[in-house]
């Protein structure tokens, strides 16, 4: 079963819950006012605007009672994967290093945009190909990942960098749109994988990106490549 968490003004809940029935699995939405998780093979912090987005994306969110359980679940091993505002949730709760910020440009980006394996040392790709291209939609306002440099050279040398995009919709610091921790069980990334297919079905390489977070050895596997 996986765990989806859902805060006030989540909405991409749904979708999660819809592209891993379509693999075959069960899942539970999980209320921010939760203080403990059950057994859930991956936690998912969907996209959304929790908390209206005030202050800035996600900021408030990390306060939840929920995310001190978020916080454990990963610490013990946990997968953890966050999808655009919870790629946001995840950094501002010190999860993932480095912070998205306002789009360069300051426009909202809304349509499907290539996107490049980086790696496959994650809870998210570990059934990927590195350097293996697809599409992916995204819509966010606050999806320019920026960090110091020697986080990004951090990143860069210990393979952290699960996808980078073809063409930069947003001024992401070296292409990035999602990472992982160096462990590979926590994930974030701006792109929307459980919207791939546009609800006519998963196509393959969204299916494999999903699956390897249902994968039993997907953490263990990432831990011997490293």
């Amino acid at each position: 079963m996986i765990g989806i968490v859902v805060f006030p003004g989540s909405n991409c809940e749904f979708d999660v819950e819809s592209a891993f029935r379509e693999l075959g699995e069960v899942s539970q939405f999980v209320s921010h006012r939760e203080r403990e998780l059950g057994d859930y093979k991956a936690i998912i912090i969907p996209g959304g605007f929790s908390y209206g987005d005030y202050l800035r994306s996600g900021a408030i969110a990390r306060f939840s009672p929920i995310m001190d359980a978020v916080s454990r679940y990963a610490d013990s091993g946990g997968k953890v994967v966050g999808i655009c505002n919870g790629f946001q949730v995840l950094t501002e709760a010190g999860l993932l290093p480095g912070a998205l910020q306002r789009n360069a440009g300051l426009k909202f980006v809304c349509g499907e945009v290539r996107v490049r394996v980086g790696t496959t040392r994650s809870a998210l790709t570990n059934l990927m190909a590195e350097g293996e291209e697809f599409s992916l939609p995204i819509n966010h306002f606050e999806g320019n990942y920026t960090a110091d440099r020697a986080t990004l050279q951090d990143l860069e040398e210990h393979h952290q960098v699960v996808l980078r995009y073809v063409q930069n919709p947003n001024g992401s610091a070296n292409d990035i749109a999602g990472i992982t921790n160096r462990e590979g069980n926590v994930v974030g990334l701006m792109p929307h994988p459980e919207r791939a297919g546009l609800g006519f079905g998963l196509p393959g390489y969204a299916r494999r990106m999903l699956g390897s977070v249902l994968a039993i050895d997907s953490v263990s596997a990432v831990k011997s490549a490293r």
